[in-house]
């Protein structure tokens, strides 16, 4: 990393701040710092289903104290965005609170019958029924978009379809790409930087995969790390024709980096 100041920090949560729901070391610390050194920063997650309040409960239970206002979710992109694009609109919504919430918030009319958009995100309890009438909004002219790509998720009983598998159905039945809000979108990662009044230049993306978290923070502008404590591990970055602007063991390494920014 170069000697330009960092003003902000944009840091994923699985696999940098928490595992499994269990604090990954050096993470409340990490957080911590942020806040002695107020630093702007937003924690970002994909995961569409809880709301940041929803978020900071589950963080605080692992032992990171973490403002809700700093929580950055793929649903509040989306609301971002259609807000942006299409103020008052009607949308059909798959999805659970996270989304539900921010779109409500927004400004988005929540319609089942007559919809300008169908949004999907993520949620635990898919129905044929809702998906078939998601298909037959999208055939009729509804515009559909998607909070994230991951096509699966974790579960105690092993890997789940998450949003980027249903709407995988969804565009075979109706021949229609969703739009996706989410990382590796680089909105996600200036919706987030609006959000807070920083600017790519002078923040630093933190995450652990190079397929959602590197590609993002490059493509909005912004020097990133990418820590070993989560997906892609050392030997994998060199299949990549990217590279991210620094590499450590974990969030715990970040910690010295903030005082030395401050």
């Amino acid at each position: 990393m170069h000697d330009t100041p960092v003003h902000s920090w944009l840091t994923d949560m699985d696999g940098v701040l928490v595992h499994e729901n269990q604090a990954i070391p050096g993470a409340a610390e990490f957080i911590e710092a942020l806040k002695r050194t107020e630093r702007r920063f937003l924690v970002l997650t994909n995961n569409s289903i809880f709301t940041p309040r929803d978020l900071r409960a589950r963080l605080a239970r692992s032992g990171i104290d973490l403002p809700e206002e700093n929580i950055w979710t793929s649903a509040l992109s989306t609301a971002a965005f259609l807000a942006d694009q299409s103020p008052g609109a009607t949308a059909y919504v798959l999805g659970e609170a996270g989304l539900t919430t921010a779109l409500h918030e927004s400004g988005m009319i929540l319609s089942d019958t007559e919809a300008e958009y169908v949004v999907l995100g993520e949620t635990r309890a898919w129905s044929l029924p809702a998906i078939t009438r998601a298909i037959n909004l999208i055939l009729g002219g509804a515009k559909f978009i998607a909070t994230n790509p991951d096509p699966t998720g974790p579960s105690p009983d092993g890997i789940l379809p998450a949003t980027g598998a249903v709407a995988a159905l969804i565009t075979k039945a109706t021949g229609i790409e969703p739009y996706y809000c989410g990382k590796p979108n680089p909105y996600m990662m200036r919706s987030g930087l609006n959000a807070i009044g920083a600017h790519s230049e002078t923040t630093v993306m933190i995450g652990d995969r190079m397929d959602t978290d590197v590609i993002s923070g490059l493509e909005a502008g912004m020097r990133t790390i990418l820590v070993l404590s989560g997906i892609t591990q050392r030997e994998d970055i060199a299949r990549f024709p990217f590279r991210p602007s620094r590499v450590l063991a974990s969030v715990a390494d970040i910690v010295p980096l903030v005082e030395q920014f401050a």
